[in-house]
């Protein structure tokens, strides 16, 4: 198969179970309602070292918020349910608490109920308030610029964590061209994210490593520095290698946003880009394969 004459390779990303979340942060204007978002969703691309994978799903405007306010929806992945209720707490606490004129609601109302304000409310000394709306509870809890309004609890959804292709370009900036207008395709799609810088990683990772202390390690197959010394998927012409990995609240949505990114990325040979490929393990690090050329039929 071939796009724009660019190869798609006969092979499949693979994947694995998660638990996510979904939450809606607002404030008084965009500016602060991103910075709070922006600040939640940092050190929050890999579950290897980060705790969780978290990043902004896409803007909300007035008429889709809760309290008619500018908005940010923010998706967040954890291995599980334990520790995605820590992820919680501790960033939109440290992160949606602190900023100014910012609320935090739900983002997903059915499902298992994760705690939100239910904790938070505690900073308020005693002086929290709640609120009941319908069948949805809030806390008020008083801060210096007002109040932090905070919904009680949001919704607990089955996940999929670890979708992704890879690009193979002649270089550095032909590869980081296919990847940028990747991205921009893939963050008009509902229900995903990639938790990377900018979407983007250059570090693709292999499991486990030659150092036992290390769960993951260079993947050493796409680094175009060590071909010839190491078995290698790349051919001669190949000079730099990007990955974007996808979480999705499902598998649609994932293969969704693996079919715009993909080709988008795939301009044409005469723009740098050579190959496209995915990461996988035989199939023995998760059961949710998203094979590319039938994605892409």
């Amino acid at each position: 198969m071939k796009i724009n004459r660019v190869s798609i390779d006969d092979t499949f990303a693979e994947a694995f179970p998660m638990k996510a979340t979904r939450v809606i942060v607002t404030a008084l204007n965009e500016t602060w309602a991103l910075h709070a978002a922006t600040a939640m969703t940092g050190f929050a691309t890999s579950v290897i070292a980060c705790g969780c994978e978290a990043g902004i799903e896409r803007p909300l405007t007035p008429t889709e918020t809760p309290d008619g306010r500018p908005g940010f929806a923010v998706l967040l992945f954890a291995m599980s349910k334990k520790e995605l209720i820590k992820q919680i707490q501790n960033r939109v606490g440290q992160c949606v608490l602190t900023a100014p004129t910012s609320a935090c609601f739900a983002g997903i109302e059915d499902g298992q109920a994760l705690p939100l304000g239910k904790n938070l409310r505690f900073f308020g000394d005693g002086h929290q308030i709640a609120k009941k709306l319908g069948k949805r509870r809030y806390w008020r809890v008083p801060v210096m610029d007002g109040e932090f309004l905070c919904e009680e609890t949001t919704g607990l959804a089955a996940a999929i964590g670890g979708g992704n292709f890879i690009i193979l370009a002649r270089d550095q900036v032909s590869a980081l061209g296919a990847a940028e207008r990747a991205i921009a395709a893939m963050n008009k799609v509902a229900g995903v994210i990639m938790p990377f810088p900018g979407g983007v990683v250059r570090s693709g990772s292999k499991v486990g490593s030659k150092y036992k202390a290390l769960p993951a390690s260079t993947n050493h197959l796409f680094c175009p520095t060590l071909r010839g010394a190491v078995p290698s998927e790349l051919s001669a012409d190949v000079g730099a290698v990007l990955e974007i990995v996808i979480d999705g609240l499902d598998s649609a949505a994932i293969d969704e946003a693996t079919r715009v990114g993909i080709r988008a990325a795939c301009r044409g040979r005469d723009h740098g880009v050579l190959r496209i490929s995915a990461g996988n393990y035989g199939g023995n690090l998760g059961p949710f394969h998203f094979k590319l050329r039938n994605i892409l039929k």
